[in-house]
């Protein structure tokens, strides 16, 4: 009898808690030549968001011993997307990557804190055709690799004593065609090209401001024939083909950092200065950009990782703000 009046209070409490209203988001769309434009979507920053809905047991429970803790978005970076349109997000503040599946409305945080192969510093991520997951670390000098589910598969660039071979890791791509790892090591001012196991193949660029060479690139990306490292220091994109021969370059940037491309080639480039995403057409000239500083809907503290899905789905990482921005872009067909 107790219990049921328990019960009974609770869910007197629960039917007369007030409901918050929806927030609505206005957001100008983004008009362009050809019927193209960008519309935003949303904004997500925890664990809670992606969460099938609680059941009304689960609800009782939280009433009677509060929600249980979900994990957030502390000092997000870089993102990728896996073949399952899974989001996949490094945190360096969280120590760890949070794998956001909005699809089957489920979520996972990944993390390794054993001994010499403890991830301390995720920094960019990469996805196989096998959707296991690559993370650079600089502080550890490796290259971490976990399954699609999370389960951690070793380092790459171990050396013996734990230190890795890398000087600085940052910047990650894998070639889908042969599986290739690109990484940019950013003290050494170069890009390594690995085999799936490891091995380097090859080196692409040097320490200088002339076309093919580099002043610390970070990140990097792989579309198509093409790989995109961004030049910090020479504060520019660089284009080459996958066997590392320079094709072109994007000058007059201030603070790159992530970058990706969309179906019609366009180069989308996060502008820490600005706190903007410049969009480029793959001969390097500027198309438009869409952003400002601010905490509100397509505004930015810090925009960093930025990636692209299949339907044209823009995710952008809003680093300062904690949270991924969503928008979309419908090409000239759509």
């Amino acid at each position: 009898m107790v219990q049921l009046f328990l019960i009974l209070a609770l869910l007197s409490t629960a039917y007369a808690k007030p409901k918050a209203k929806p927030v609505t988001v206005s957001v100008p769309v983004i008009e362009m030549d050809g019927g193209r434009r960008l519309v935003f979507e949303r904004m997500f920053s925890s664990e809670r968001q992606v969460r099938a809905k609680r059941g009304f047991w689960n609800k009782l429970t939280d009433i009677a011993i509060g929600e249980p803790e979900f994990h957030r978005l502390v000092r997000p970076y870089s993102v990728a997307l896996d073949s399952h349109d899974r989001v996949i997000i490094t945190d360096p503040g969280a120590f760890g990557v949070h794998i956001f599946d909005f699809a089957q409305g489920k979520y996972k945080f990944v993390w390794h804190p054993e001994g010499k192969e403890a991830l301390r510093n995720p920094q960019c991520v990469a996805v196989d055709g096998q959707d296991n997951i690559y993370v650079t670390d600089p502080d550890a000098g490796k290259i971490f690799k976990f399954s699609s589910g999370g389960k951690f598969l070793g380092a790459i660039g171990s050396l013996k004593g734990g230190e890795g071979f890398f000087k600085r890791p940052t910047g990650i791509a894998i070639d889908p065609k042969t599986s290739d790892i690109f990484v940019s090591d950013t003290w050494r001012h170069k890009v390594y090209v690995l085999d799936s196991q490891g091995q380097v193949l090859r080196t692409i660029g040097k320490n200088g401001s002339d076309p093919g060479e580099f002043n610390y690139p970070t990140e990097i990306r792989m579309e198509n024939d093409d790989l995109l490292v961004v030049d910090s220091m020479n504060f520019r994109i660089e284009v080459f083909n996958r066997e590392g021969a320079f094709r072109y370059a994007i000058p007059g940037l201030f603070r790159p950092k992530g970058i990706a491309v969309d179906s019609e080639d366009h180069i989308y480039v996060g502008e820490g200065s600005t706190d903007q995403v410049q969009v480029y057409d793959n001969q390097g000239r500027l198309l438009y950009y869409f952003g400002k500083p601010g905490r509100g809907a397509e505004e930015f503290q810090t925009p960093s990782g930025v990636a692209i899905d299949r339907s044209g789905r823009i995710f952008v990482v809003d680093s300062t703000n904690r949270r991924m921005q969503v928008f979309h872009y419908y090409g000239a067909a759509q």
